[in-house]
């Protein structure tokens, strides 16, 4: 059975705060020994969050690579906006939409945004999940202090 957990984004949230979480779980994934899928919208939202990766502190090296580049397997975490050609343990969704590939996956990360049309697609991800048979929970989005 697959899991996955929705972050509830406080209310203050920035408009950046979906790629700073998703920066830092799948830091604490790599970690932690896991490969980790980073689905996002677009390529330009790959780039972005590719360069957030590299700025991260030297102790918070993450190795990573966008879809397409690096060693032919892939680094631990791969960033990209098509659906992958391995699958891992972890997927994290930045996209609008819930990816048809998604099963693929042992757990997937999603995030709530603060605004009404960012909730409003992500209660559609929500159930098109729910309707691919993965079973879901929510949570509020782990503080900067917290261990994500």
């Amino acid at each position: 059975m697959n899991q996955g957990c929705f972050y509830l984004l406080p209310d203050h949230a920035g408009p950046d705060a979906p790629e700073q979480l998703a920066c830092r779980l799948a830091t604490d994934a790599y970690r932690q020994g896991l490969g980790v899928f980073i689905h996002t919208r677009d390529q330009a939202q790959a780039e972005a969050l590719d360069e957030l990766l590299w700025q991260q502190s030297p102790d918070s090296f993450v190795a990573h690579n966008l879809q397409g580049e690096g060693p032919r397997q892939g680094a631990p975490v791969v960033i990209g906006w098509q659906a992958p050609h391995q699958g891992r343990p972890l997927l994290i969704n930045l996209a609008p939409q819930a990816p048809a590939f998604a099963r693929r996956f042992n757990r997937l990360l999603d995030f709530v945004p603060p605004d009404e049309a960012g909730k409003q697609l992500a209660r559609e991800r929500f159930k098109a999940y729910r309707q691919a048979g993965v079973e879901l929970t929510t949570a509020p989005a782990p503080s900067q202090t917290e261990d994500a």
